[in-house]
């Protein structure tokens, strides 16, 4: 930072001069389409989503900062340096002359254009953006060392987080091999079905009750880490008619409609005696032969969900039955031979989840302080105050 303001301090002490980006850039749509993209493409094809295509035809060859014409806006941005193709509702802004290098306009557009955008916007969201309202989009113009400085700052942050989120990847896939390793048996201990491991549980009679529920919706469980996230409160005046099912601390819960988004979870004792959707099967264990982590551990299995792709039915939601479900035969060693690997896979679990420490925590932190130097970074004054 010290050089940073010490180059700020020589070279523009009383501000600097803003410019709309129409003064400083040329603007322009593409002119592919998304089913022009092809899987082994020769360029980098961007659309209007934050993942990136491949074609084998070119539009430019250049640098230029990216934005969608449509979803996402403020939020997707990509910086595109060679040759490359552009869908025809995305935004190429691509610097002429020699006052502002590409990378300072993408990282400035990432701070600044969303709030900006969302002031011109009649109403709460923005569906789409057009051309002219790019163009009135300000830009500071401090001197090209500067820029250069706060593009290196900058970089270094988005390099080091790329690296922890490349481990954490790796350290899943790692998890994830192990896991299954762990969960897979012989002959040698006993197999039953997921049915005769559980027991029973009891729909809600809303007619008998005045009581204020936490309703889990299949929305309310995060697939990022097998946590509910979010509820809604219900009673017997609003509830859905999916809200059916009582749940009780240890149950886990499993999404049937598209069982292979993976919407899984163990209830805590924050949810017990609460509301679930039908689109559950709910698995109560039967702890006298498995244990509940046991079974939620076995549901995570990437063998489990082999079964799953398998057995779901429907072409638009495709969905498996409970009956399927509980039809699954996991094994059944002793439950200490159970707690033994459970433990093992509650640490990597964390390790790999949990937001409050481990890698996901220091990917956090580090996003949060990228966020925070970044805006501090790119705040000038302008020079005719």
């Amino acid at each position: 930072m010290s050089k940073l303001e010490e180059l700020i301090n020589k070279l523009c002490p009383d501000g600097v001069e803003y410019k709309k980006l129409s003064a400083l850039c040329e603007i322009g749509t593409g002119n592919s389409n998304r089913q022009d993209a092809c899987e082994n493409g020769l360029y980098p094809f961007y659309v209007r989503s934050q993942n990136t295509l491949l074609i084998n035809k070119y539009e430019f060859d250049e640098e230029a900062v990216i934005i969608p014409g449509e979803g996402g806006i403020g939020d997707i941005f990509h910086y595109a340096s060679g040759k490359y193709a552009l869908h025809q509702r995305a935004y190429r802004i691509h610097p002429i002359g020699s006052e502002l290098l590409t990378k300072f306009i993408y990282y400035y557009m990432f701070s600044h254009f969303k709030k900006f955008i969302f002031m011109k916007a009649v109403n709460a969201t923005v569906t789409s953006i057009r051309k002219p309202m790019i163009e009135q989009f300000e830009i500071p113009v401090p001197p090209m060392e500067v820029q250069c400085e706060i593009v290196r700052i900058l970089d270094n942050f988005t390099e080091l987080t790329a690296e922890l989120t490349a481990e954490l990847t790796a350290r899943k896939k790692q998890y994830e091999y192990y896991r299954d390793e762990l969960l897979t048996f012989g002959d040698a201990v006993e197999w039953k079905t997921l049915g005769d491991c559980t027991q029973k549980i009891l729909n809600i009679k809303w007619n008998n009750t005045e009581a204020n529920y936490k309703y889990i919706d299949l929305s309310s469980v995060s697939r990022d880490n097998n946590k509910i996230e979010v509820t809604t409160t219900i009673n017997k005046d609003t509830a859905p008619s999916r809200a059916q099912q009582i749940v009780a601390r240890g149950d886990v819960l499993l999404g049937t409609t598209r069982p292979l988004l993976k919407r899984y979870c163990i209830i805590d004792e924050s949810y017990d005696c609460q509301i679930c959707s039908t689109g559950f099967c709910v698995l109560r264990a039967n702890q006298k032969i498995v244990l509940p982590a046991w079974i939620y551990y076995q549901i995570s299995s990437s063998k489990f969900f082999n079964y799953a792709e398998k057995y779901q039915q429907g072409a638009s939601y495709p969905s498996i039955t409970d009956f399927n479900v509980k039809s699954y035969k996991i094994p059944v060693p002793s439950l200490e031979e159970q707690q033994r690997i459970v433990d093992i896979l509650d640490r990597f679990d964390k390790l790999c989840n949990d937001i409050s420490e481990g890698l996901p925590a220091e990917i956090e932190a580090r996003k949060k302080q990228y966020e925070y130097y970044r805006d501090k970074l790119l705040t000038f004054r302008h020079c005719e105050e």
